[in-house]
């Protein structure tokens, strides 16, 4: 069977213009034990902004999920004619790990149905799976089934070729333990059209996707990289983090091209119950007029924020609360999927 690159088929960066934004509303209480009641205000002042600049599709339940969303929605005076709901159940709520990974060429889109175990086996996960192809069944879309477990928080692409993972997320032995690193890269490289693959290490404390990059270094345009570093040398986090920055100073693109790396902090230590929480500044989403960062209720909040502001001159940083939605382990890009423009 023919690959997406084979037939031309890009997958492109995420600041390419995007058609939607696909999301799972959230629901599980099993995420967010006590207090999902908590999240739905900055979940909705994310669709929110999304709304401003494009369609934002809705994975719900039921009519009464509807209602309760849609009239939750109309208070913060957004425009539902750009909202657009859909009645494909789901376990949970994060799109960027069981939504469909969208390709284009021309005047053609297609998607990448990856396996999904949900981050190796640790949660149910039947509906989650089916999404992709609900999906490419509403679009009318052709599907590609590289037939691997892989989550679209895994990776970052530049969309010129290279692509950003970690090994400690795809060379888990919960994912696809048949597989040598060099198939994966093939695999990689033939399903998103990409020549270049930088493998990183570690993820952060508390991250139970065992290390996604989405939440330590992300692409924000085709040579620069924002990559998250901690001060603190007696925190969990320096040492890995230092590591991957090392590596992202030898690595290149696939042009030969050096890397341009720009540092950004971590917040405070975020804990609930004992549990040290894995926030992060670099799960920002890039939405077609906005960059929608989470932030964590101190001090460099504010730097982060900043920094972000001098590398994407041409949209509004938007840093909305992430502290009630981080127990649930993840945040604002890993509760996102981009549909891109044709």
């Amino acid at each position: 069977m023919k690959t997406p690159k084979d037939l031309g088929f890009v997958f492109p960066a995420e600041w390419h213009k995007h058609t939607s934004t696909w999301l799972s509303y959230p629901h599980n209480e099993n995420s967010w034990p006590g207090k999902i009641d908590t999240i739905f205000p900055y979940y909705n002042q994310f669709i929110a902004e999304l709304s401003k600049g494009e369609l934002v599709n809705i994975n719900v339940e039921d009519e009464t999920m509807r209602d309760r969303v849609a009239e939750e929605l109309m208070q913060l005076g957004v425009d539902m004619s750009k909202i657009k709901f859909h009645f494909f159940r789901t376990n949970d709520a994060w799109c960027r790990d069981h939504g469909p990974a969208f390709v284009i060429k021309a005047n053609q889109k297609a998607i990448v149905n990856w396996d999904y175990n949900a981050w190796g086996g640790k949660y149910p996960c039947e509906c989650d799976n089916l999404i992709p192809k609900k999906i490419a069944d509403e679009l009318g879309l052709e599907m590609f089934h590289p037939h691997i477990v892989m989550e679209g928080g895994s990776i970052d692409v530049n969309g010129k070729g290279t692509l950003l993972t970690t090994t400690s997320c795809l060379l888990n032995e919960n994912r696809n333990p048949m597989l040598s690193q060099a198939e994966i890269e093939e695999k990689l490289c033939s399903y998103y059209n990409v020549d270049n693959v930088i493998w990183l290490g570690d993820g952060i404390e508390g991250d139970d996707t065992d290390g996604h990059v989405d939440d330590i270094t992300r692409f924000v345009n085709e040579d620069t990289v924002v990559t998250v570093v901690e001060e603190d040398s007696n925190d969990a986090n320096y040492e890995p983090l230092k590591a991957n920055l090392d590596l992202l100073n030898k690595a290149r693109l696939q042009d030969g091209k050096q890397l341009n790396v720009v540092e950004l902090p971590m917040p405070s230590a975020v804990v609930w119950d004992d549990m040290r929480l894995p926030a992060s500044y670099a799960n920002f989403y890039i939405a077609n007029k906005s960059v929608i960062v989470p932030t964590y209720r101190c001090d460099n909040d504010e730097k982060a924020l900043c920094i972000l502001e001098s590398l994407f001159p041409d949209r509004k940083v938007v840093g909305i609360d992430s502290t009630d939605i981080i127990w649930g382990l993840r945040s604002f890009h890993c509760l996102s999927q981009q549909e891109p423009e044709i």
